[in-house]
């Protein structure tokens, strides 16, 4: 069952040459694990067995006995498909875009160490990794706590909101659950926060004055979609038929790692990966489904505004799960504004590190804040 589940994970096989019984096979083993070392480390000083070899194919050999990978996965998971399914209704069909076209625009005072302003809302868990991945760029992060207790401190909240800012060059909302990510709801405190007088002012200023850039990641991205900074790149009334994103079709919160391409290349925020370059991202929200009409989606195609899509196995754009888990339509998983300054996308790409995700396969690194810091060099 371990060796199974491993398999589950990354699609890895394993070929298993070990004589045993039955009664040593089902046998408990307390205080056991089961581990994936180099050759090298079986030579330790406590009691190991080597079981076997990883192979390339997902199936399980165990003493020439083929143990099928896909067979596996259904008779593990079909016990409790009714209760917690795996799979929503039947996928839509996915558009792959393709767009490598380059913003050549760039800003007009540049600036060594851009300063990023992370702000902590109720129920943000991502501003510590946030603003690790922007300072080891090169960026200068600095959190601030929106402090909503009273009405005094959410004046005084707005207010040094507005002054750091205005002393800002990237304006980065991180992921969370922010009010608790109350259905139909994620990131509405976020988003009308942002739309304070004073903070949108501010927003606007950054943007329209001084060429900054904005990012929102999973809650972001909500927020960003509800303010309207994406798709519109500003702050505005939403219309009826702009795009949103909404719970996703499992009808549940959903936390797995997925691989997402670029799609197109037009944001400043992708300037150190190519068009087609695929990326191991984890994600983790209950309202990530990306949802517009064919007109809007024609329009964000034509002008190069829809950056990632979800891809399966073989690379395919998809809209099926597990490749795509919340069924967000034509395989979405980020936009951008028309200029590509404004960034919003559902996967946590600041969740990187030396050993984090190390036993997924894929490249794990976007370049997004390198690229996000280089833009004002």
């Amino acid at each position: 069952a371990v060796l199974s589940k491993m398999s589950f994970g990354n699609r890895i096989g394993a070929d298993i040459e070990l004589e045993f019984d039955e009664v040593t096979l089902f046998a408990p083993d307390y205080g056991s694990l089961i581990v994936e070392l180099d050759a090298d480390f079986l030579d330790v000083d406590f009691q190991v067995i080597n079981l076997g070899e990883t192979i390339e194919e997902g199936n399980i050999l165990i003493n020439g006995e083929e143990i099928d990978f896909d067979k596996a996965l259904a008779a593990w998971q079909s016990p409790l498909e009714s209760v917690f399914p795996t799979k929503a209704h039947e996928p839509a069909a996915a558009v792959e875009i393709n767009c490598d076209d380059r913003m050549i625009v760039r800003p007009s005072i540049k600036i060594a160490k851009p300063r990023v302003f992370i702000p902590v809302f109720p129920g943000t868990n991502c501003e510590y990794d946030s603003a690790k991945v922007f300072n080891r760029a090169g960026a200068e992060a600095s959190t601030l706590i929106i402090n909503n207790l009273t009405s005094k401190h959410i004046d005084e909240t707005v207010a040094k909101t507005v002054k750091m800012i205005d002393n800002s060059q990237i304006i980065m909302i991180p992921g969370g659950f922010s009010a608790g990510d109350e259905p139909e709801g994620s990131a509405k405190f976020i988003s009308s926060f942002f739309r304070n007088p004073a903070v949108a002012d501010a927003v606007m200023r950054l943007l329209k004055d001084r060429d900054g850039l904005m990012l929102g990641i999973c809650n972001g991205f909500q927020a960003l979609i509800k303010l309207g900074l994406v798709p519109y790149g500003e702050i505005r009334a939403l219309e009826e038929d702009s795009p949103t994103l909404t719970f996703n079709n499992i009808g549940r919160h959903i936390s797995q790692m997925v691989t997402t391409r670029i799609s197109s290349t037009l944001s400043p925020w992708f300037a150190g990966v190519e068009q087609g370059d695929e990326h191991a991202i984890a994600v983790s929200h209950g309202e990530g489904r990306f949802a517009a009409n064919e007109e809007w989606l024609r329009k964000l195609a034509e002008n190069g505004q829809i950056a990632t899509q979800y891809v399966d196995g073989e690379s395919n754009v998809t809209s099926a799960m597990p490749f795509n888990p919340n069924g967000s339509v034509w395989g979405i998983e980020g936009i951008t504004s028309p200029d590509g300054r404004i960034l919003g996308k559902m996967g946590h790409s600041e969740r990187l590190g030396t050993n984090v995700a190390k036993n997924i396969i894929g490249a794990k690194d976007q370049k997004l804040f390198e690229s996000g810091v280089n833009y004002f060099l």
